[in-house]
């Protein structure tokens, strides 16, 4: 990702989203190999980004920006312009890898014990579960949050009943036969 792709203010120049967002660009050039899966048209006019896929921010990413901008970033960054950046070892302020966003998953990980690998696009999709329970199983608004290609897939895929509502434990004694 691109510094010039984060739109971390309301309003924000290219005018596609009134709230804090990112786009996100399938570059093939970019120096770190990097290359985002889906590849809507965008592009770049006096220093603004609009267009590719837009995804709104939280108030807590937009406050870690700040905070790893004024003080990892800002030691060690060159002119490439990218995110992420190496804070060690013989590639120090050059761009992350995808290599490098998974050995960090894999170490943060390791050091909270959790079972398994951790992998990006699990953020995607756990972050999908939960605006569907937060939004009563919305599809729509699941969609729009994860930036799905359709609201059907979502509703396929992660829509789920409450278990604990009294419409689905009445559907549930009505199939059984019991008493509602």
């Amino acid at each position: 990702m691109h510094l010039v792709d984060l739109h971390l203010r309301d309003d924000a120049a290219c005018g596609e989203c009134p709230r804090p967002h990112v786009h996100v660009c399938h570059r093939p050039g970019n120096v770190n190999q990097a290359a985002a899966k889906r590849k809507p048209d965008w592009q770049l006019a006096d220093g603004v980004i609009t267009g590719g896929e837009i995804y709104r921010v939280s108030p807590a990413m937009i406050s870690s920006y700040f905070e790893y901008m004024t003080t990892e970033y800002a030691k060690y960054a060159t002119a490439h312009g990218m995110l992420l950046i190496q804070l060690s070892g013989p590639h120090l302020g050059e761009p992350w890898t995808a290599d490098a966003a998974r050995g960090m998953l894999r170490r943060a990980g390791n050091r909270a014990e959790l079972p398994g690998r951790i992998k990006p696009h699990a953020f995607r999709h756990t972050t999908t579960a939960k605006v569907m329970d937060a939004s009563g199983n919305d599809p729509m608004v699941a969609k729009e949050a994860g930036n799905w290609s359709s609201a059907r897939m979502v509703d396929e895929v992660y829509g789920h009943p409450d278990q604990h509502s009294p419409e689905f434990i009445a559907a549930l004694q009505t199939v059984w036969g019991e008493q509602a």
